[in-house]
């Protein structure tokens, strides 16, 4: 896999991501409530950033940038609940999902480094 650097790169891959991984969620209730809130925290990551990058000021772009550092860690809390819940069958599709979350642990970090000194200032 190729790291991007870029956050708004990355997050709009994890995006992207999230959508291939929750086609593959079961068609029961659980698949179906589970997958509606992983797609809404994951994509919010990357709009969020994008709304940052328009920010009028440096209290709005600490705020979105806040804002997906808050839907990192939720995709992060519904992968956990997905992988805790065996919702996934196939062990590829397991595999990705861990991968998502690794994934949605390091956009966290990388977005609180972003804030931490920013609010600090």
């Amino acid at each position: 896999m190729i790291m991007k650097f870029d956050i708004r790169d990355r997050a709009k891959e994890f995006a992207n991501r999230v959508i291939k991984i929750v086609k593959k969620f079961p068609k029961d209730i659980a698949g179906h409530e589970l997958g509606r809130q992983l797609i809404r925290s994951g994509m919010s990551v990357g709009a969020n950033l994008e709304e940052a990058d328009a920010a009028s000021s440096r209290n709005d772009f600490i705020h979105k940038v806040s804002i997906s550092y808050k839907e990192a860690k939720e995709s992060r809390y519904w992968l956990d609940l997905v992988l805790d819940s065996e919702l996934l069958n196939n062990k590829e599709n397991i595999e990705e999902a861990k991968l998502l979350r690794m994934e949605a642990v390091e956009l966290s970090k990388i977005l609180f480094s972003i804030i931490k000194p920013k609010k600090n200032k």
